[in-house]
């Protein structure tokens, strides 16, 4: 009988090149040591690879000798008492329960050189935020067009910003993964084209994890970033938040109006995420910390049902939307909603009529 897939995979020395590579990452666990203690890391696998290629030791004694080296090296990466020390720990006892025979421990240095440590380096040359492919073309939009196209500048930033950072996430990718394919021509082990696989795939999985950890940490700025420029392209000054405001309420922006209340700014895609927060923003506490309103900019109302338009403007709420989204055209004439959202065009203006 044939060998299915898995059991394929189960019976290659590379079957743990993933799994390795997720504990060296694994943060909660083990301490993301493959990112923090890299250098470290990898001197210790320069140790191994000549404690491997002594012809003096059986392959018993290698491996021996090996998982001392790696288990004491981690060990000795942090201060006894700590936490960090703790994570370090749990990662000794994962890997000598891992690491069996010496394939094992060749398989944990190419993890650590080929998957691990390419992918640290290429992380840093993704971008962590999308403004500087945005600025220019916001600038041209408002310079051409005017304060009418803000609610343009916004959507444009959106979709500018996210193609610019895919398309530099694409270089990086097609870029590491081609040195990966040359490096597997010096591999010392063994392998095929199974093998191969393993690996290239390991990369490729954990590659786009930590890839999707970075997006979505840009795509949380991505929006505040755009309250910056506009405010910085008319010259409106900002201000901090409300002394002792302490709600947790995720405001990009803050300005004071000309008799001593604020307003604060929310720009987001969708206000879904921040549906939880601001649903609890008592308009009482509002007037206490002297805020006039929340504005949210929106560029994404698919998702803003009436209930929410009407629950949070009776709390001093605002949504501003798209000049032809349907559903600002819909609600600003609607008896029960049309005091509770703004077209995007006159954003600008209501800031200079209040400052």
């Amino acid at each position: 009988m044939s060998e299915t897939i898995h059991e394929k995979i189960q019976n290659s020395p590379f079957k743990n090149i993933y799994w390795f590579a997720r504990y060296l990452l694994d943060t909660d666990q083990y301490g993301a040591m493959g990112k923090s203690k890299e250098k470290q890391l990898l001197d210790t696998v320069s140790r191994i690879e000549t404690i491997i290629s002594q012809n003096g030791l059986t392959e018993d004694e290698k491996l021996r000798v090996s998982k001392k080296a790696l288990s004491d090296s981690i060990s000795l990466m942090s201060s006894e008492g700590t936490k960090a020390h703790n994570l370090a720990l749990n990662l000794v006892d994962r890997l000598d329960r891992e690491i069996k025979t010496l394939e094992d421990i060749v398989i944990f240095c190419i993890t650590m050189k080929y998957v691990v440590s390419p992918i640290n380096y290429a992380l840093t040359l993704v971008p962590s935020n999308d403004k500087q492919f945005c600025e220019n073309t916001a600038k041209n939009i408002l310079d051409e067009l005017g304060k009418n196209k803000v609610g343009l500048v916004i959507s444009t930033w959106d979709e500018l910003g996210v193609k610019g950072c895919l398309d530099a996430e694409r270089t990086v990718v097609v870029e590491e993964f081609s040195k990966l394919i040359d490096n597997l021509g010096k591999l010392e082990i063994e392998h095929n084209e199974l093998d191969d696989n393993l690996l290239l795939t390991a990369f490729i999985q954990e590659f786009e994890r930590r890839l999707a950890q970075k997006r979505k940490s840009r795509g949380g700025s991505s929006l505040e970033d755009v309250d910056d420029f506009i405010f910085d392209y008319y010259g409106f000054p900002s201000s901090d938040k409300p002394k002792h405001f302490d709600q947790d309420l995720e405001i990009d922006k803050w300005f004071k109006c000309e008799d001593g209340w604020y307003i604060g700014i929310s720009c987001k895609r969708t206000v879904r995420e921040r549906w939880k927060q601001v649903s609890q923003a008592d308009g009482n506490v509002l007037s206490h910390f002297k805020i006039r309103e929340l504005w949210h900019l929106i560029t994404y109302d698919k998702d803003i049902t009436d209930d929410k338009i009407v629950k949070l403007g009776m709390q001093r709420q605002v949504f501003y939307l798209l000049d032809d989204s349907p559903l600002y055209q819909r609600c600003k004439n609607h008896p029960g909603m049309k005091d509770y959202v703004r077209p995007l065009s006159q954003f600008v203006d209501d800031i200079r009529n209040l400052i």
